[in-house]
């Protein structure tokens, strides 16, 4: 690592502490999807005062915000998140449930590291660019909403991506590695029912029930999947049933869907045959309803170009490292939930022998903590059934993720667990650690403008066909009603 290089892993070092309060803070304000906007003055405070130049608002979503700093290209983008999640409220580095506010909101997807760490690494990409002499420039946008909002989808429907050479960002999870592969497109859609109250003893006849036409879509939906692909998947919740006296006609009442494809086209002609089963309901009950569009988001375009750089990159500055006492907390906490002992990451899912490998780290590491680098796996075929509006961006420029050991192994997503050790050193060093790798491979791109055109090529090829935005026209952000 030369010189200039290693001067801002060392800024990032100096900049720990207020790295971390960062993190504290978003972790203690637990801000839902799409109001957060104690989180996000948080973060224009600190950049204002870095000196990056920061715009508040971007995309007409006020939670939203880029700052930037340096000059001329490459434009390399590092992407932050913030919201926490509802009912996941617990006290920070507790080994058993406890709520920290009763019914309150908890990070229990990490997020207040994430953004944390996206901060690192820009501190340390500026305090590159003051004393290297070169042409670039480093931004980090502030995105709200992952959970439910999709900004980074709104933003790539309006084109935001389109000026980036590259995008990097990373996520706390429980291994060590480079993120390859693609995910699940995702549409989430609101339709509300509207119905006649009425007596159900005395007059049902004129009555027309709301929730009638909710039970017949679910029951429409499951008839519809035997006759999706394969790898797709329809979620739903009723979140107004329309009350709780069976002898009233319910006059509203609403549903929640999740349609999920592998990619994105096909997660929109999928959400138009569920849209057809709610016009079906309705008519058969005699109700009307209204559909309300929440959020959608694409499959994710890998980039094996960038993976070998944020390899490269995390080999050379290794992983956190941890105390006995880290250890022991994990050991601990892994013993509230099952599957603490399976092998972790994305290339033991699909390659048996690196299955085999990983559970030998595994065995020799004998903690919860996975203090090892997976071994960097590159395949196209690669898949999560979930879905993230990172994979957006992805359809714009190239895109580039890590994983960081920030969690026990095996432990759940959305958890008390993970919100719990959310305010611990574990997931500080993890801050830090994924700041200091995505700042390494943004010098190196910075530097390196054949690997910047190769990445290019790469995803020109993988992205020919064109982007197709689940995010209609007319639609904005919204926080959904569901009541």
């Amino acid at each position: 690592m030369d010189q200039k290089k290693q001067a801002a892993i060392s800024a990032i070092e100096a900049k720990a502490a207020v790295i971390n309060d960062v993190s504290d803070s978003i972790w203690e304000y637990a801000e839902l999807s799409l109001q957060e906007f104690k989180s996000a003055e948080k973060y224009c405070e600190v950049l204002e005062k870095e000196g990056f130049t920061v715009e508040k608002g971007i995309c007409n979503i006020p939670t939203a915000f880029s700052a930037s700093f340096g000059s001329g290209r490459p434009y390399i983008g590092l992407l932050a998140e913030y919201d926490a999640l509802s009912g996941l409220s617990q006290k920070g580095g507790s080994l058993e449930k406890e709520e920290l506010i009763p019914g309150g909101c908890g990070h229990g997807c990490g997020h207040n590291m994430l953004g944390a760490g996206a901060l690192a690494a820009a501190l340390g990409v500026k305090a590159y660019l003051e004393t290297a002499g070169i042409s670039g420039t480093v931004i980090l946008y502030g995105c709200p909403g992952e959970e439910g909002g999709a900004a980074k989808a709104f933003m790539a429907r309006d084109g935001l991506w389109k000026n980036l050479d590259v995008a990097l960002t990373w996520h706390p999870g429980g291994a060590n590695e480079v993120v390859t592969g693609s995910s699940n497109s995702c549409i989430q859609t609101q339709y509300i029912f509207h119905g006649v109250a009425a007596h159900a003893a005395g007059n049902p006849e004129r009555g027309r029930s709301a929730l009638d036409a909710v039970q017949l879509m679910n029951f429409g939906v499951e008839f519809l999947r035997e006759h999706m692909e394969d790898r797709a998947r329809i979620h739903y919740a009723i979140t107004n049933s329309g009350g709780i006296s069976a002898n009233v006609v319910q006059s509203k009442a609403s549903v929640l869907y999740m349609v999920r494809s592998p990619h994105v086209a096909r997660a929109i002609e999928l959400q138009k045959r569920v849209d057809d089963v709610a016009k079906g309901a309705a008519l058969m009950t005699g109700t009307t309803y209204e559909k309300v569009f929440i959020d959608g988001t694409s499959n994710t375009i890998p980039n094996h170009v960038l993976e070998k750089v944020l390899f490269d990159n995390f080999q050379e500055l290794g992983v956190p490292t941890h105390t006995a006492e880290e250890y022991a907390f994990a050991d601990t906490l892994a013993k509230t939930y099952p599957g603490a002992d399976e092998p972790t990451g994305m290339a033991a899912k699909f390659s048996l022998s690196l299955a085999e490998e990983v559970r030998e780290l595994q065995k020799k590491c004998g903690h919860a903590l996975n203090d090892f680098l997976m071994p960097l796996y590159q395949a196209d075929d690669a898949y999560s059934a979930g879905s993230t509006d990172v994979a957006d961006v992805s359809w714009l420029c190239p895109t580039g993720q890590i994983h960081v050991v920030s969690f026990a192994n095996g432990a759940p997503g959305h958890s008390w667990q993970n919100v719990s050790m959310g305010k611990t050193d574990i997931g500080r060093k993890s801050v830090i650690h994924a700041g200091k790798v995505l700042a390494a491979a943004t010098i190196d791109l910075f530097n390196q403008p054949d690997t910047i055109a190769a990445a290019k090529a790469e995803f020109e090829k993988h992205t020919a066909e064109g982007f197709t935005s689940p995010i209609p026209a007319d639609a904005v952000p919204v926080i959904p009603d569901l009541t």
